[in-house]
């Protein structure tokens, strides 16, 4: 679990971004990419300690993993009599 709130921060913005991708047709795999980049440009900034952003990537690829982050919600079904 995610305890230092600047890494939470990147953790809410990476998974609406992910979703956000999905949602406009994007992939697993194009998602995948996206989350190295960021992650990359995280270690590349030293914005966070090495050992956050090796947290931050697991939560992250738990996220990309679990098939129900992108699922659509459904919307009951209204009767138009």
């Amino acid at each position: 679990m995610l305890q230092d709130t600047l890494t939470i921060r990147y953790y809410q913005r990476l998974t609406d971004g992910l979703v956000g991708l999905w949602n406009r047709g994007y992939r697993f795999d194009d998602l995948r990419l996206y989350l190295d980049g960021y992650l990359a440009a995280l270690r590349h900034t030293n914005s966070l300690e090495p050992y956050q952003i090796n947290r931050l990537e697991e939560e992250m690829t738990r996220f990309l993993y679990d098939s129900s982050n992108f699922e659509s919600p459904v919307e009951p079904e209204r009767d138009y009599r």
